[in-house]
């Protein structure tokens, strides 16, 4: 079981998940002129709470997500919820190529520090996206290793200024960037500390 899947069941009860998801949603809905007509991907969906809170903003949402346990408990909720338009989707877009339909906005959160290779996943995105669709992606600033403490083999955080280089790379263009949230998480048994998370958005060329 992966730790993700190991998670998934409790992770809805952390009220700071939500808040994070709350303002992060907040946030690109101001950066980006969302339209019922648009089809759109959440990559790294974990329970699906942003997709929860845009889904009556958009056409469809597919939330896309490499744990099993997530995409089971994401079914639950779109079945609760009633919503027609959300579909769950178990897949590996770092290991494999999505060729289904393209889309009008991509959004993630808190995931591409997870990713090894952040320009493949960049690359994807591009090619899964229209001409004219929007990208947000929602992350850490740069941190000392505390956020996820020893053992942790992905990002400590993202210079944004490279990150916005690496988008311009893969045909995306007037990105812009701001903090959009603070995470207050324990850190020891003794000691909290504040994350800083930004909010970059961007139009594919």
């Amino acid at each position: 079981m992966s730790e993700f899947d190991s998670k998934a069941a409790e992770w809805d009860l952390n009220p700071m998940h939500f808040d994070r998801s709350k303002a992060i949603a907040t946030h690109i809905r101001e950066a980006i002129p969302l339209r019922k007509s648009m089809s759109a991907l959440e990559y790294g969906a974990g329970t699906g709470i942003t997709s929860l809170l845009l889904r009556e903003e958009l056409k469809e949402i597919i939330l896309m997500d490499n744990s099993r346990e997530m995409v089971r408990v994401m079914n639950d909720k779109i079945a609760a919820s009633g919503a027609g338009n959300m579909r769950a989707l178990q897949f590996d877009l770092e290991h494999s190529d999505y060729t289904g339909e393209s889309f009008d906005l991509v959004f993630t959160q808190m995931v591409l520090h997870h990713v090894n290779d952040v320009a493949a996943i960049l690359k994807k995105f591009s090619i899964m996206m229209r001409p004219g669709a929007y990208l947000a992606i929602a992350d850490l600033c740069p941190e000392d290793g505390s956020f996820h403490g020893e053992g942790f083999t992905g990002h400590r955080g993202f210079n944004t200024a490279e990150l916005e280089e690496m988008l311009a790379a893969n045909g995306f263009s007037e990105i812009s960037c701001s903090v959009c949230f603070v995470i207050d998480r324990k850190i020891s048994e003794t000691q909290s500390s504040k994350f800083n998370v930004f909010l970059m958005t961007a139009l594919k060329n």
